[in-house]
């Protein structure tokens, strides 16, 4: 018992480690995005042009999370939770550096944009592939009736990104805005390559996930993709449909507020924003793990939904407040956000992995993450953006987050869930089970 605790705390830890990192990295491409990289890359003369554009581009990396999922879902049902993840690690480290060390548009031209644009693809690939193994990694490692709160782990880096990358252009916004536009920008991008030599070595030091080892490493399988679509495919479209909230709302209330506020009419300071976002980072980054561990004693599913709840109820007032500029309020409903919205992150981990059985799991967790997030984060900021343009309402965005909750209230409701303890052959039809021994 000592012994496989000891192993879901290294884990638990090593997920943690791991995802703050590729989220660190996705976070200041999407902070940048919000605050330079229109003018820097996609000049126009028109603001809200140029803001769209650069949040098309942060759309790239959504769409190729999918692609992402399969190519490092195969690795990791094939070879290994802990080869995939290192590797994805890897790859956004060097994509990251690289944006910071790219011309732009003023220096190259065209190119400049292309070459972002090349680099947010690889980022991508590389969030495909961490999450849906980063999420396997904690939970597979878990004690039955503690799933949720190892889970939470995995979700803990993402405040944790969130909150280093929101944090750092917070004290940049300081310097002034000549100082972040004249290659200010450059410096969160540059600082990833230190936490990625962190985090390799903390991955590199983990096991490899007990569900791998006893249930597919070893043993026939067929190609992971085949079968996560033969067989998987209904939860992965269930797991699709319960992310809305958990990726895309989440977006809207961090990247699509942030453009939002700063943005004319509102033309808030960036820096106000920024702290807000900052310290709602650190109040979520507080709760996941207490919110993780509820889900062990209330039910996963009801933490879920208490979270789509509160996350409306807290959504709209902070959308409506922004044009206001009181202080006190909008760091107030920053935080209250923040905090409804980790109960829709937080027991996601635990819900996506025991929605399928061990076989072909990395594959399906990541395609369902993937695809979720290409439809759900990867366009809610760009289309809320529109929504505004079109209707001159905030109120058009708030009604389309009201309907992304109640899509991931039903699907959560239709979910299934899995125990890793039952044996293969209960765990398998004959017909679908392609994890027999091999005959000698």
């Amino acid at each position: 018992m000592t012994s496989t605790s000891s192993r879901a705390r290294r884990a638990g830890i090593a997920a943690f480690v791991g995802t703050t990192i590729e989220w660190y990295d996705f976070y200041v491409y999407a902070t940048a995005a919000a605050l330079v990289f229109g003018p820097l890359f996609f000049p126009s003369g028109d603001p809200l042009a140029e803001t769209a554009a650069a949040f098309a581009t942060f759309a790239v990396a959504f769409l190729v999370r999918p692609l992402g999922g399969i190519i490092f879902g195969h690795i990791g049902d094939k070879l290994g939770r802990r080869v995939s993840l290192v590797i994805t690690l890897l790859l956004m480290g060097v994509s990251t550096v690289l944006v910071g060390c790219l011309p732009t548009y003023e220096a190259i031209g065209i190119v400049a944009p292309i070459l972002l644009i090349l680099l947010r693809a690889l980022q991508g690939l590389a969030v495909g592939g961490e999450w849906g193994g980063a999420v396997l990694m904690s939970v597979e490692h878990a004690p039955a009736g503690k799933k949720t709160f190892y889970g939470g782990f995995t979700q803990l880096g993402n405040p944790a990104g969130a909150l280093l990358a929101s944090g750092i252009f917070a004290i940049m916004s300081r310097f002034g805005d000549d100082f972040i536009m004249n290659g200010g920008w450059r410096i969160p991008f540059l600082l990833s390559i230190v936490l990625v030599a962190v985090g390799f070595w903390v991955r590199y030091r983990v096991e490899e996930s007990p569900v791998f080892e006893q249930k597919i490493e070893g043993r026939k399988q067929t190609m992971p993709l085949a079968f996560a679509l033969r067989v998987n495919w209904k939860p992965i479209l269930l797991g699709i449909g319960l992310l809305p909230i958990s990726t895309g709302g989440y977006y809207l209330a961090t990247t699509f507020a942030t453009s939002y506020a700063t943005s004319e009419p509102i033309s808030m300071s960036p820096q106000l924003i920024l702290d807000a976002m900052t310290i709602a980072s650190f109040i979520e980054f507080v709760v996941t793990l207490p919110v993780a561990w509820l889900g062990d004693k209330w039910g996963r599913k009801n933490i879920m939904y208490i979270g789509l709840v509160t996350s409306v109820l807290t959504f709209v007032p902070f959308m409506l407040v922004l044009p206001g500029k009181v202080e006190p309020v909008i760091f107030l409903l920053a935080s209250l956000v923040r905090i409804a919205m980790s109960a829709t992150y937080a027991p996601i981990a635990a819900i996506l992995a025991q929605m399928f059985r061990p076989q072909a799991r990395y594959t399906s967790i990541a395609l369902s993450y993937g695809v979720g997030a290409a439809i759900w984060a990867g366009f809610s900021p760009w289309f809320a953006t529109m929504l505004i343009a079109w209707t001159g309402s905030v109120w058009s965005v708030i009604f389309m987050f009201i309907g992304m909750a109640l899509l991931a209230g039903l699907c959560t409701w239709l979910a299934p869930q899995h125990s890793d303890e039952a044996p293969v052959t209960d765990s398998f039809t004959p017909r679908t089970d392609t994890t027999a021994a091999r005959t000698i």
